[in-house]
């Protein structure tokens, strides 16, 4: 699968899940430009149009994920969006993206848990790719 046209974005500000994430999309084959922050993305995304985006939920606001995808979504409404996030098990709090009520509010194509198995954010990748 070799489409290194196809760019993510990663932005988390967890250097381990960081790191780990994008030697993973890079063996998928995909360009990655990570940040570590809401600030730092939307920098990023004013010069910069992605693929796909994966973003943290909580970094240096509790919903910079949630601010971050609204943000990509208006300026660019065709790229997908993952929010990977361990605030469920941090704070027992639960999101999703199945309904088009979550959708609505919730402006991300896939909401996923830190945890996520290598093979089945591949998977989603792809789908969301459309490769």
């Amino acid at each position: 699968m070799n489409k290194k046209e196809n760019t993510v974005l990663l932005v988390d500000d967890d250097v381990d899940f960081r790191i780990q994430v994008k030697m993973q999309l890079e063996q998928m084959g995909l360009d990655v430009i990570t940040a570590d922050s809401q600030k730092e993305a939307e920098a990023i995304l004013e010069e910069t149009k992605p693929d796909l985006a994966i973003f943290d939920l909580m970094m240096e606001n509790q919903d910079s994920g949630f601010i971050l995808s609204y943000k990509l979504k208006k300026r660019y409404p065709d790229v997908p969006v993952i929010i990977a996030t361990a605030v469920t098990a941090e704070t027992g709090m639960l999101f999703s993206t199945e309904t088009e009520e979550d959708k609505k509010w919730i402006k991300a194509d896939l909401y996923v848990e830190k945890g996520i198995r290598n093979d089945q954010l591949c998977r989603e990748i792809k789908k969301l790719l459309k490769f």
